[in-house]
């Protein structure tokens, strides 16, 4: 009989054991934003400081990472096997999409991962009485939109492991005003006296021209300075198509010119006075015609 007892015992005890192993262990994360350093859109990177809790039933993995960068210090607060509770600054990165730059919206995320682990030994789980963002959390340039979280699974097919990924998102919006006033104000500006240069009659053609050249070249100045302001990108941006648009603008009113000029040379008022009276409105047309293509396209 008592033979039989050990039997039942060791069977009991190897089914539980079983049962704990085909059970991937669930670890909830809460994440709570204090303090973040400047945003730099040039490399996409951005400094957090932030507590971290991990719960779960019974001795909780803390052997974790950052996917998108690295911790500068980890301070460890509450350490017991079913709870930890951390306060971590770190140095992240992620990679910005500027095509609609300068009305761009950019995700800054805190991409937690376990270092060993894969997903059918731990999941990640989202504790949200824990998680959320601090009022005096703010990004100069930018507008706090909201923030989120989730938790995807992370495949590495040169390893055939997948992995939970715990992620807590804070979307920023570029300010609307101040890039309406610092982008586009000055190009409007431009196209606005580029539209009154045509308007001296054609034998003062030649001084039409020289404003016309002026207008091209500070076009392109404020171009480049733009793009300054942007990492090397593989890709055209909002402000690239709204700038080739004037320069579609600028280019026939400069082409209009050389015609009227050769026209007077040839004695041919009365066309040249006509393709004076139209270029103006043309050169509008132009744009706001551009102007559509850039919108549908972008």
């Amino acid at each position: 009989m008592a033979l039989l007892n050990k039997t039942i015992l060791l069977l009991f005890i190897f089914l539980i054991s079983l049962q704990t192993l085909s059970h991937s262990q669930e670890v909830r994360i809460g994440t709570y934003i204090i303090n973040a350093g400047k945003f730099d859109p040039q490399s996409g990177s951005y400094t957090v400081d932030f507590y971290l809790s991990m719960q779960c039933e019974v001795n909780c993995s803390a052997n974790f990472e950052f996917a998108n960068g690295r911790s500068t210090t980890v301070d460890k607060i509450t350490d017991l096997p079913n709870n930890k509770f951390y306060r971590i600054q770190a140095n992240l990165q992620n990679s910005p999409d500027f095509r609609k730059f300068p009305f761009d919206s950019q995700e800054l995320t805190i991409e937690i991962e376990d270092k060993t682990k894969t997903k059918n030994e731990l999941e990640y789980a989202i504790n949200e009485k824990e998680t959320g963002i601090s009022k005096s959390v703010s990004f100069i340039g930018w507008d706090l939109k909201n923030w989120s979280t989730r938790v995807e699974s992370i495949e590495y097919p040169v390893y055939d492991e997948v992995y939970s990924r715990y992620i807590f998102s804070i979307n920023l919006q570029r300010e609307s005003l101040s890039s309406l006033l610092k982008v586009f104000f000055p190009v409007m500006l431009i196209l606005l006296l580029n539209f009154f240069a045509h308007f001296p009659n054609p034998d003062k053609v030649a001084s039409r021209i020289t404003l016309h050249t002026s207008f091209i070249i500070a076009a392109v100045m404020f171009h480049v300075a733009i793009g300054n302001q942007l990492p090397p990108l593989g890709y055209l941006t909002l402000a690239d198509k709204f700038m080739f648009a004037t320069y579609l603008s600028l280019g026939f009113s400069m082409l209009s010119s050389i015609i009227i000029l050769e026209l007077v040379e040839e004695k041919k008022e009365q066309l040249a006075n006509t393709v004076h009276k139209f270029s103006g409105l043309l050169s509008v047309v132009l744009w706001v015609l551009a102007m559509i293509i850039v919108y549908l396209t972008r």
